[in-house]
């Protein structure tokens, strides 16, 4: 088939451009949110091609995979035509939870409406949309888990804009039981914006081609996020072989089972799981390697495509 999609979620897409098709991405001169083109941070297979938007009208499209709103404005202008349109939905709903209406609820063009995420699935009120859940995939990195720094791990991006969304409010508790090493975008002036010793909580952006071979020196992951629809550092972190510890909030319960991790709501059950990782290397590694089990048993890349190839294949039929 050929595809087409926007470079919306570079750590997705990187997953879902493994398949066997060619994927269509839009690319415009100024390389903005609708037109980023192919990622300069991920490797991607050369089956992924720029296009144009002044050429999609005259590319064989069999099918259009929309993630934000406004792409359906998008597809009517650049095409001109609607072919076959899957809605993927990356995130919980925000606002009146529980009762946020679905963008894509009551649009009649779109033939499904893809989560990634069985709670994101609950929480969205879809309407009479065709709804499915297709699960993360994780193009596996390797075990790659050292523990050789006694400090914990933190993903995050924008954590002091984020503020409380993202768990940055936490994370003074967590460094006290373990120097971090937060890692994301715009993490700049974070440890004096929480009022912690920079010495305790080391704010880097690294490139993405760095990020696992950094995490994996770091003895333990957390994963301080209240409200996210799943995150992939989880997910990548537990692939690399690393103990986790986060709270139970959204799908982290179903995503991090008994023997892969330290998983509460207990402010106090989390921080102790941090310190007894740091004490005991031999027990991060034993828990560590359950997470990438756990990891590779749900989030396995094969999985993650084969479900997606019989969803193509049911829309397009």
């Amino acid at each position: 088939m050929r595809i087409l999609i926007w470079h919306v979620h570079g750590s997705w897409t990187t997953a879902f451009v493994q398949g066997p098709h060619t994927y269509l991405v839009p690319v415009t001169p100024d390389r903005g949110p609708d037109g980023l083109g192919r990622a300069r941070t991920w490797d991607w297979p050369d089956s992924v091609v720029e296009v144009p938007p002044q050429r999609l009208r005259d590319e064989h499209i069999d099918l259009v995979i929309i993630q934000r709103p406004h792409e359906l404005a998008l597809v009517d202008q650049w095409l001109g035509r609607r072919p076959p349109l899957v809605y993927l939905e990356h995130n919980a709903p925000d606002g009146d939870v529980p009762d946020t209406r679905h963008p894509a609820a009551g649009l009649p063009d779109v033939t499904t409406l893809v989560h990634v995420t069985h709670f994101n699935r609950l929480m969205w009120d879809a309407g009479p949309a065709d709804t499915t859940v297709i699960e993360h995939g994780i193009v596996d990195p390797g075990h790659r888990w050292t523990g050789e720094l006694d400090r914990a791990a933190v993903v995050v991006n924008e954590p002091v804009r984020r503020g409380r969304t993202t768990g940055t409010d936490l994370l003074p508790e967590f460094s006290r039981a373990a120097p971090l090493d937060v890692f994301g975008m715009r993490t700049e002036g974070l440890a004096e914006h929480i009022g912690v010793d920079p010495g305790r909580c080391r704010a880097q952006d690294v490139p993405q081609g760095d990020l696992h071979a950094e995490l994996a020196r770091r003895r333990v992951y957390v994963h301080p996020v209240r409200w996210t629809s799943l995150g992939l550092s989880l997910l990548e972190a537990m692939h690399l072989g690393m103990p986790v510890v986060a709270l139970a909030t959204t799908e982290v319960t179903e995503a991090v089972p008994p023997g892969a991790g330290v998983v509460s709501n207990r402010i106090d059950v989390l921080t102790d799981a941090v310190r007894d990782f740091l004490a005991d290397p031999s027990h991060a590694r034993t828990v560590g390697d359950g997470a990438r089990a756990a990891a590779l048993s749900r989030y396995g890349l094969s999985r993650f495509l084969d479900d997606w190839e019989r969803l193509l294949k049911e829309v397009t039929r």
